[in-house]
């Protein structure tokens, strides 16, 4: 099973699922703000939810952007999309079927995007494809456009790694099969989050990619150290 066909069965119970983790949404909303901060408030924002499943992100960053804002998300599981248009949205958020590491950016607009975010998307591109997809992230900003990553990393941590093990065998997993008898992806996420980069190599990735003013910070409560934000700049043009 591909990954995105096991993201298309367990899209209906995705959202039931993550909302059980009590800081899921928090941290979504701090990441949307975190980037809206960043490219400014103001009028005729465009902005990229990269990897925006059923649209928990989307709607974070729909409500952290000012009024009229347009938001494109992007996701490779068609599932996911069909649950995130059955939301009510703005005229100004739209969806779109599109896999990272494979997008069309001529198509998406090369330097056309003011911000993007992404959420738990690069731990599931393969690791082959990881730089090609930070790059096509590089080719959608606009110059001194922000990028906004948050994901799950362990990689070095000895604690965070015994922490997300114990609650992905727990927790996830069996909450996973008792409510939607879905094992293979709640098996995938956690061993997609073991096997990802640590923090410390895809800050290197965002870096190597030519972003500037690289940062991360962790999240509070159980996640802390588990669960990161980046933030990172295209260079402004050069007059």
């Amino acid at each position: 099973m591909t990954t995105a066909a096991a993201f298309d069965r367990g899209a209906s119970r995705y959202d039931l699922l993550v909302g059980l983790n009590p800081g899921y949404h928090r941290e979504l909303r701090v990441a949307a703000e975190a980037l809206v901060d960043r490219v400014g408030h103001r009028p005729g924002l465009r902005l990229i939810d990269l990897a925006c499943g059923t649209g928990a992100s989307t709607r974070a960053l729909q409500q952290a952007a000012p009024l009229g804002t347009e938001v494109l998300g992007l996701d490779a599981s068609h599932g996911m999309l069909e649950q995130a248009g059955r939301a009510s949205w703005p005229m100004t958020v739209r969806f779109c079927q599109a896999v990272a590491g494979e997008l069309d950016v001529a198509a998406l607009g090369p330097g056309s995007h003011h911000g993007i975010m992404t959420a738990y998307l690069y731990r599931n591109v393969p690791v082959q494809l990881r730089d090609k997809a930070v790059a096509e992230v590089y080719e959608l900003l606009a110059p001194g456009g922000w990028l906004v990553v948050q994901e799950y990393s362990v990689a070095g941590d000895s604690r965070a790694r015994v922490v997300w093990d114990a609650v992905a065998r727990f927790i996830i997993i069996p909450l996973g099969v008792l409510l939607d008898g879905n094992h293979d992806l709640y098996h995938y996420l956690w061993q997609s989050v073991v096997e990802f980069d640590s923090v410390t190599r895809f800050a290197d990735r965002l870096v190597a990619g030519g972003f500037e003013d690289v940062a991360h910070r962790t999240a509070t409560g159980w996640q802390h150290g588990i669960l990161h934000t980046f933030v990172a700049r295209k260079p402004r043009e050069k007059s």
